[in-house]
């Protein structure tokens, strides 16, 4: 069997914990180089790993079928182009750009390539969110009246292979704190979950926690959905534990999701019946996660068995599209349109 040659860009925290073990897990892939501007970290990794080392990324593609760009975002554009143009598929860390004219330039270099392109919205494919989305599709629900959700921890100095120097906490270079680390990964959910689209959003977006950065570590939206239903959103790099719950309120039952330390997801019907599913811990950040996130496994899928990737760039950009609203909210203290 044919083996994807893989290659992975930029070698700090997510690329260490997610990306270099899920695809040295992976039968189909051969893993062969890696990339990061800090020379002695990508010897490092690329040593462990038995790969080659680049500091260039251009200088790899010429050598893999694949990568994943796992770089500060305000980088996710041009390496995604650069990959694409070169004809690597790539899959892209989240969020997937910093503009929507940057997301749309990778959409189009993704067409006009004809290779794919994937961002990294993991929760999708948790347990407990799939199975969600699937008792709301299916009607055992009923009308959805509202939602509240929160993604928060102490922040990525805990994890961060840079510590309190990390590029997350700089504006240059991140773009945006917590909104576009764990909010982004939640808009994008409840779109899923939900199966509608945001067309409205007011927010807050503050910086009370880190006082040495210059991105916001807190924030917190209320949004509305094409039909109607309106919830919030919080996201924090604030919270001592970390929180990465939904619930959801419907007309014939309630969700409670990643809400009970045992069980994925609690359904309260108004019957009185409550039904628990324990689906398997959901990935943290802290130990005991879930450790296969199966993005590497989908996106590695897609381009094997040549199909749409399960979170496209389209997607992606959905999902920014809210993040970057709730931006431009906080800055107007205006309700703000969705656009895409």
């Amino acid at each position: 069997m044919m083996k994807l040659k893989v290659g992975v860009i930029g070698c700090g925290s997510i690329a260490q914990h997610r990306h270099l073990p899920e695809y040295a897990a992976n039968e189909q892939v051969e893993l062969v180089a890696v990339c990061d501007i800090v020379s002695e970290r990508a010897e490092e990794i690329a040593t462990k790993y038995g790969v080659q080392a680049y500091t260039n990324y251009e200088d790899l593609f010429a050598h893999v079928d694949a990568v994943s760009v796992c770089t500060p975002n305000y980088l996710h554009a041009s390496i995604t182009i650069a990959a694409l143009r070169a004809g690597v598929h790539v899959l892209c860390e989240k969020p997937m750009a910093t503009s929507k004219e940057e997301a749309q330039a990778m959409i189009a270099a993704a067409k006009e390539s004809g290779k794919k392109l994937m961002i990294a919205h993991n929760q999708r494919f948790v347990a407990s969110h799939e199975k969600a989305r699937q008792l709301i599709q299916n009607g055992e629900v009923g009308k959805i009246y509202s939602f509240r959700t929160a993604f928060g921890h102490p922040g990525p100095e805990g994890w961060s292979v840079d510590g309190k120097e990390s590029w997350f906490f700089q504006k240059e270079k991140a773009f945006l704190g917590a909104m576009g680390d764990l909010g982004v990964h939640k808009t994008d959910l409840l779109r899923y979950v939900l199966g509608e689209e945001f067309t409205e959003v007011g927010a807050f977006v503050e910086t009370t926690a880190k006082e040495f950065a210059d991105v916001d570590d807190t924030a917190v939206c209320v949004l509305k959905t094409e039909s109607g239903i309106i919830g919030t959103l919080a996201a924090s790099w604030s919270y001592r534990r970390e929180d990465n719950s939904t619930i959801i309120y419907g007309e014939k039952a309630l969700l409670r999701i990643e809400d009970d330390s045992t069980y994925g997801l609690i359904v309260q019907y108004a019957t009185g019946e409550t039904v628990k599913y324990e689906l398997g811990k959901i990935q943290t950040n802290e130990s005991g996660g879930q450790r296969n996130s199966l993005v590497i496994e989908k996106f590695v899928g897609a381009i094997l068995n040549d199909e749409e990737p399960a979170i496209s760039g389209e997607e992606g950009m959905k999902s920014l599209a809210v993040i970057l609203a709730a931006l431009e909210s906080n800055e107007t203290k205006q309700i703000v349109k969705v656009t895409v």
